[in-house]
């Protein structure tokens, strides 16, 4: 089991598009991956738990990934974050 502390980096934050984008990449792994938040868990293959989180801009919460990709997955998920970000400048946001 990995666990990672990272922050929501682009202005809009998890909205609808980003949010699909991202339990699309959880799902293309075979791990398990958690959202934490506030002490509560969210599941990342979940687009409703993952709206549900509120990850607005500057949210800070804990990815736990477990099964056999979970490096792999736990990467391409911070990356994700990442770009983004670099989405959002490129887009004038």
């Amino acid at each position: 089991m990995l666990e990672r502390q990272v922050t929501i980096l682009n202005r809009l934050g998890l909205h609808a598009r980003p949010a699909a984008e991202f339990v699309r990449t959880v799902r293309s792994f075979q791990s398990s991956v958690t959202l934490i938040k506030n002490g509560d868990d969210y599941s990342g293959a979940s687009i409703l738990d993952v709206l549900s989180a509120n990850l607005d801009h500057g949210s800070t919460l804990v990815f736990r990934v477990e099964g056999p990709d979970a490096e792999a997955a736990m990467e391409r998920l911070c990356k994700l974050l990442e770009d983004f970000k670099r989405q959002e400048e490129e887009d004038g946001y």
